[in-house]
């Protein structure tokens, strides 16, 4: 007697993989769009309110249109950096700083705020463009984290080794990393240590949050093109 060949998924199991499948496609795209949406709504909120309603398309079509506030401010920032480009927009921006700078709490606010931009946004900046792996919270137990730019002279001088007056040897030299939490890595912890208890790792910063936002679910590599071979498997 022949061995029965096995049997096939039932219906009830292919159409839980279809659900599947087509969770794995759709929830992505649905979170993009209402995240993008969110954003267009909130930029068109703050912009548009500033802008006279004759210069706004909306005064003549019979329903509204998003993004107008968006495009508004993005050729309005563009124009503001052209202008502070030349010397005119430079002498205008170092007055206004000035008038600012004799503001006791308004000086500290803008001043942060600024340093924050522009050390973000700053192209010859370092500041967290590496991952790195640290021992934490004990020894043994590793933790992502992003890694920011040496202490400045004033702390590296407190902290440990930072007294010797031939300076630190190789590799203690205290550098700061920013540990964040999962899922939500704009909150964690920020702190010094030597760089030799620091572990390099040779990915991309996007690559870390998606390591720490899934909980280490999603591996360096992976993401969109885990995508087909998934949905192969569902099938």
């Amino acid at each position: 007697m022949l061995p029965s060949e096995p049997a096939g998924p039932t219906f009830g199991a292919r159409l839980r993989r279809y659900f599947l499948t087509g969770l794995v496609i759709a929830a992505p795209l649905a979170i993009t769009a209402w995240v993008t949406w969110w954003f267009v709504t909130l930029i068109d909120g703050l912009v548009k309110p500033l802008i006279p309603s004759a210069y706004l398309p909306d005064a003549y079509l019979p329903y509204p249109v998003p993004g107008i506030g968006l495009v508004i401010a993005l050729v309005a920032l563009t124009l503001l950096g052209f202008l502070t480009a030349n010397l005119v927009g430079r002498s205008l921006i170092r007055a206004g700083e000035a008038m600012l700078d004799r503001m006791p709490f308004v000086r500290g606010i803008y001043k942060g705020v600024k340093q924050v931009f522009e050390t973000i946004f700053s192209q010859s900046g370092t500041s967290f463009r590496k991952v790195g792996m640290v021992q934490f919270p004990q020894p043994g137990m590793w933790s992502v984290v992003f890694i920011a730019q040496e202490a400045a002279p004033d702390i590296a001088a407190r902290l440990p080794g930072g007294q010797n007056g031939d300076g630190p040897a190789p590799g203690d030299e205290q550098i700061g990393v920013f540990l964040p939490c999962t899922p939500n890595p704009t909150t964690g912890f920020f702190f010094y240590l030597p760089r030799r208890e620091v572990i390099e790792l040779s990915i991309s910063i996007e690559e870390g949050a998606k390591l720490i936002m899934s909980a280490g679910l999603i591996q360096p590599g992976e993401g969109a093109a885990k995508l087909a071979p998934a949905a192969v498997k569902l099938n």
